[in-house]
């Protein structure tokens, strides 16, 4: 499975200062100007590529989560079968994604902003997760390992178990249960992705 490359510099000196902003104060404390005197570029620049807060912060959370799903995926040349490396890579991701500083401070201090795209639609992020999925998908339809099925319904499906994992776990589990710890809900992950995707 060799990971999709999007178009999100990971040197990008404004992406990064807004990175910074936001691990700092949060989404709604950090403003352009902020991020302008911390990348050390003119204020100009910055509107000359996104009008507000939220545009940018948009293409940060874009890049650092197509970033973690990326290197959740185990690399190309291992020989396992794809659902194997598939199941790992999500179950790597949603963890990952849990462990992530940017994750955590958005859904401590702005969960808001991640509302509109569990609500009412796709963001950019999603839609190169969901080209992640279904070309993993596809090689899986080819190997045999994955059960036969209409490509763009269990990519959209997978995301669907995987964000839900990833964004309310933590409603869920009780750390003083081993039961109901994280990492067992993530075992369960596994085992449900195992199933829905074995032929």
């Amino acid at each position: 499975m060799t990971p999709i490359r999007h178009n999100h510099s990971d040197a990008d000196p404004v992406l990064d200062a807004a990175r910074d902003c936001v691990l700092a104060v949060g989404v709604r404390r950090t403003t352009l100007t902020d991020v302008a005197r911390r990348a050390g570029v003119s204020r100009m620049t910055i509107y000359r590529r996104w009008p507000d807060v939220r545009s940018l912060v948009g293409d940060l959370m874009t890049r650092e989560w197509v970033a973690v799903a990326e290197g959740a995926m185990p690399p190309a040349d291992d020989p396992r079968p794809v659902r194997e490396r598939l199941v790992d890579g999500l179950v790597a991701g949603a963890a990952a994604f849990r462990a992530h500083p940017l994750f955590h401070k958005i859904l401590d201090v702005d969960p808001e902003l991640l509302l509109p795209y569990v609500l009412d639609r796709r963001g950019a992020s999603q839609e190169a997760l969901l080209e992640l999925l279904a070309a993993a998908l596809d090689l899986g339809h080819t190997d045999g390992s994955v059960r036969p099925g209409h490509l763009q319904r269990q990519a959209r499906s997978l995301l669907l178990v995987v964000q839900s994992f990833t964004l309310s776990l933590r409603t869920m589990t009780d750390e003083t249960d081993p039961e109901l710890s994280e990492a067992a809900f993530l075992d369960e992950l596994r085992t449900l992705l195992e199933r829905t995707l074995s032929p």
